[in-house]
């Protein structure tokens, strides 16, 4: 399956809505060396199904999950880590084709950097435009809130 398949292929709306994938502050993590979390744990610090789990390490964008001696998934403190900055990634529009691209550069090493950075440029921009347009929709709720606070004063509202 493509890239661009999977992106239109159904994720579970809890993958999709989840607002950053970020280790819960109730649970501290396991020392480094010692961090083997199975999937189960990692959905429930991170708000993702372990469907969706399962979906990122099949697209390349959590391929370096390793596997006990029954081949079951463990997450380790890096791959944490990596779901959070995949979270603030998602939050920032970036498409899935976008988000693999990005993990491969960072596979590939330091001289990636200034594609990583154009990318991330992009992203940012395109973020700014965001936020910006919905400053506008904002003072438009502003506006139409104080108009109807105003016809509304003094007034029963059913």
């Amino acid at each position: 399956m493509s890239i661009s398949q999977t992106e239109s292929a159904e994720v579970p709306d809890r993958a999709v809505s989840a607002s950053c994938a970020v280790p819960s502050e109730g649970a501290p993590r396991l020392p480094d060396g010692q961090d083997r979390y199975t999937i189960s744990e990692v959905a429930d610090r991170t708000g993702l199904s372990a469907h969706t789990l399962r979906w990122y390490e099949r697209i390349g964008l959590m391929p370096h999950v390793t596997r006990s001696h029954t081949g079951q998934r463990r997450f380790t403190n890096r791959d944490l880590d990596w779901l959070e900055t995949v979270g603030k990634l998602r939050l920032t529009g970036m498409t899935v084709s976008d988000m693999v691209r990005y993990a491969e550069l960072v596979r590939a090493g330091e001289h990636t950097f200034p594609e990583r950075e154009a990318l991330l440029r992009a992203t940012r921009e395109q973020v700014r435009e965001r936020i910006s347009a919905l400053r506008d929709t904002l003072e438009l709720l502003d506006y139409k809130i104080d108009h109807y606070a105003g016809k509304t004063a003094g007034k029963a509202v059913s």
